[in-house]
């Protein structure tokens, strides 16, 4: 994160934003978590009036390959901003324009402080016992550079792939999020950055649409 010399007047302002934003609808279905997340759109549409009315302005560019920078100004000329990296599945305008959404959706509610997501702590008690037991070959296949070319997502998807088929045979339960969230440890954002790169990728696999692919998953 970087920021402006002072902050005092963005500060001030960012606590009056937190007093006048209205709560975001999650409107948007996640099949893996079996949640609820609030889209782009639905988020910019609530965030926008209130950050006028506080002084406040949002810009969002790429500044290299693969990284979108988030500014957060104030009329004062106070600013922050941060920095986030993420890699395409795929390397063409779908790819790179899905790329883009999840970018600026979670930048955007890591820096106004909002809840885009629902909690997925009550979620625990549908894990399988197919998902306790993991190995150090397990964790060294969640690296996130797991993650940065297409070679390696296959190298995921086959794995996972595998996971729910031994689970079927085994009759027991299994949820790609739970097991992933087990053995990868990074944040939730991060994590259901990844759990949609799954998505994509499944999706081309299976040459199906995102639509269709959620409605086999619910």
């Amino acid at each position: 994160m970087e920021r402006s010399e002072s902050i005092k007047e963005i500060a001030g302002a960012l606590c009056l934003f937190q007093q006048k934003v209205g709560k975001i609808k999650k409107e948007s279905n996640n099949p893996f978590f079996k949640s609820k997340y609030a889209s782009l759109a639905n988020i910019l549409d609530v965030v926008q009036g209130p950050l006028s009315e506080c002084g406040l302005s949002l810009i969002q560019m790429p500044t290299g390959e693969n990284e979108l920078e988030t500014i957060l100004m104030h009329i004062s000329g106070e600013w922050m901003a941060s920095t986030y990296t993420m890699r395409p599945v795929k390397n063409d305008p779908q790819g790179i324009g899905s790329c883009i959404t999840y970018q600026r959706r979670y930048a955007i509610g890591a820096i106004l402080n909002l809840n885009i997501d629902d909690d997925d702590d009550g979620n625990g008690n549908n894990a399988s016992n197919v998902q306790s037991k993991t190995n150090l070959d397990s964790r060294k296949l969640f690296n996130p550079n797991t993650l940065n070319n297409e070679a390696n997502m296959k190298i995921l998807y086959e794995h996972l792939d595998k996971k729910e088929k031994e689970a079927k045979e085994n009759k027991a339960n299994f949820s790609v999020a739970r097991y992933m969230e087990s053995i990868y440890k990074i944040g939730k954002v991060e994590l259901q950055t990844v759990i949609d790169m799954y998505l994509q990728y499944k999706n081309a696999v299976n040459g199906q649409s995102i639509k269709e692919d959620r409605n086999m998953a619910n």
